[in-house]
């Protein structure tokens, strides 16, 4: 049995009837998360202490300024629990801000830190917040990690009230995703809570944590991703009701009645869409009691990620727009600009209407009036007889005074573009084995969200010189049949990749090598995050590769990762 713990309540763990992760963890409520750390100990129960276990050692006594490898400076302590402390800091040497745990050398749970820190940096998946350093020196264990100044944690987003039904499908999708990528690599988070998810100012997820937060801990699990995608299940259940689906309170949220049991979100609160409480349902499986009866539970990460994308697309709100407060006329505009207003002792309602001027009289206005209407109706000959003495011009110019053409300064309108449709798209695999063929559909369902992301590769960025890469990667795109194509638009994953765009000849039946695609659409050069190409005369094709030779930095010395957010085309 993993060892008792003082921290945060784990997911699953305010059920009255103890679900799966609760079962597996044995971790404890405790108060809400501080912001940017993982560790959210401030606080914690009376029933919290550790029991049955080795006492850890004490946290070694730092200070703001101190200094660990002549680099990380020690600015602010957020945590410290359990033998372990968690800092805010700063990296003197690229002068940003990280995040640090500390541990003691000696600690029962040192070494299992530093290997979860270790295989977390391996992955290098950019959707969690990385793990820049893990070391051991001067009978210390420290761990450094990414600190996002200008990201949210899920804890506060929840403090204002529910999420809609666009951001709630937004987040589930985003973090079963992502955990569907780590456990994958072998990986589990076992502590997927409100403060470990951060949405940055551009809207997407990150998760914080990996590994570490429950390596920290001792927290150990004998079903991995059934914890984890229990664990999403209730972020999307308090995400959609503001309610944490179990009896007991945890991360500032209230639970459930007691004992009602786990009722669906759209029972806690009207409005909630009804597709997204039913999975909320099926990941939240406690002892095989779901209330969707129509649809298996989802007991993987991957299983849940395939049920939101199964979903009808979740359309964002319409914007809303303050009306402006009535428009009010100045002084100067109602005419009175220059004199004065009524008299002090009179309503204002008593003001004399303005009496508008009297019409001429006698011959006089009458003469004016007759030599007005004389010239209106000379202006109007003499411009009807310009007019047609300019199209009798133009007509016998071209022979036919019936017909006349157009200037030949005017161009021809150009017809706008319209989307065409993408019937499939598969990795290129030059090689023989494709990279993550299974993530291709996300860099074509229409949501810039999800992405076809590499490994990341270390010491080259062309793919890591390995010889199955040579000719590098990418995407080809199906259109289901040959079409006029005029326009391309791609968001590349990361800004920096070494990319083009080919086309194959429209008779070209399932091209695989680079040379299959004989029509250049944009030129091989590093792209700024979008890759993009307005083409004066369209291509006709069937197929389309988006071609990637050079990958950028991921952030670490020496490693190397890029991918393709989205794609679409035009004809």
């Amino acid at each position: 049995m993993a060892e008792r713990s003082t921290a945060a309540v784990d997911v699953a763990d305010n059920s009255g009837d103890e679900p799966l992760a609760a079962k597996a963890d044995k971790a404890t409520a405790d108060g809400v998360e501080k912001a940017q750390e993982p560790a959210d100990d401030s606080k914690s129960d009376a029933d919290g202490e550790r029991q049955g276990a080795e006492p850890p050692s004490a946290t070694p006594e730092l200070h703001s300024g101190h200094k660990l490898a002549r680099r990380y400076r020690l600015e602010e302590c957020v945590t410290r629990l359990d033998g372990f402390s968690s800092w805010r800091a700063v990296d003197e040497k690229l002068r940003r801000a990280v995040g640090v745990h500390l541990l003691p050398a000696d600690h029962p749970r040192a070494r299992s830190v530093l290997a979860a820190a270790r295989s977390s940096a391996l992955l290098g998946d950019p959707r969690f917040v990385q793990v820049l350093d893990a070391v051991e020196e001067n009978d210390l264990v420290y761990v450094v990690h990414e600190w996002l100044p200008d990201a949210t944690e899920l804890t506060a987003m929840l403090a204002a009230g529910p999420l809609d039904a666009h951001e709630a499908y937004q987040l589930v999708s985003q973090v079963s995703q992502a955990m569907a990528a780590a456990h994958r690599e072998g990986l589990a988070h076992l502590r997927l809570t409100p403060g470990a998810i951060l949405r940055t100012s551009s809207g997407q997820y990150r998760i914080r944590g990996l590994a570490v937060n429950a390596a920290l801990r001792g927290i150990a699990s004998d079903r991995p991703q059934r914890t984890d995608t229990e664990a999403i299940g209730a972020l999307l259940y308090a995400a959609l009701t503001q309610r944490w689906p179990y009896e007991r309170d945890a991360y500032g949220l209230s639970g459930l009645p007691k004992g009602v049991g786990l009722i669906p979100p759209d029972q806690v609160r009207a409005g909630i869409h009804r597709g997204l409480s039913e999975l909320a349902m099926r990941a939240l499986v406690n002892d095989g009691a779901t209330a969707s009866r129509q649809e298996p539970p989802c007991t993987t990460p991957d299983e849940l990620a395939k049920a939101v994308a199964a979903l009808p697309r979740i359309r964002p709100p319409e914007p809303t727009f303050t009306a402006l407060p009535e428009y009010q006329r100045t002084t100067y505009q109602q005419g009175t600009y220059g004199r004065p207003g009524p008299h002090a002792g009179l309503p204002t309602a008593q003001a004399v209407a303005a009496v508008p001027p009297r019409p001429l009289q006698g011959r006089t206005g009458k003469a004016l009036k007759w030599s007005v209407a004389a010239l209106l109706i000379a202006a109007l000959g003499l411009g009807s007889w310009q007019l047609a003495d300019t199209l009798l011009d133009r007509g016998q110019d071209s022979g036919d005074p019936k017909t006349s053409q157009p200037n030949d300064d005017e161009a021809p309108k150009k017809r706008d573009p319209k989307p065409i449709r993408i019937a499939d798209a598969t990795v290129f695999a030059p090689g023989g084995s494709g990279i993550e063929p299974e993530d291709v559909p996300n860099a074509i369902d229409g949501q810039t969200g999800t992405a076809w992301i590499t490994p990341s590769y270390k010491g080259f960025a062309n793919f890591g010189n390995l010889p199955h890469r040579r000719e590098g990667s990418g995407i080809i795109v199906d259109l289901g049949s040959v079409k006029d194509v005029s326009g391309i638009d791609i968001d590349m994953y990361r800004s920096g990749q070494t990319a083009e765009v080919l086309a194959a000849p429209e008779d070209a039946a399932q091209p695989t090598a680079v040379s299959d695609f004989s029509q250049e659409m944009t030129k091989l050069e590093p792209t700024e995050g979008k890759l993009e190409a307005t083409l004066d005369k369209p291509v006709r094709t069937r197929y389309i590769l988006i071609h990637i030779t050079e990958l950028p930095t991921d952030g670490s010395a020496g490693s190397f990762r890029g991918g393709i957010s989205e794609i679409r085309v035009s004809g």
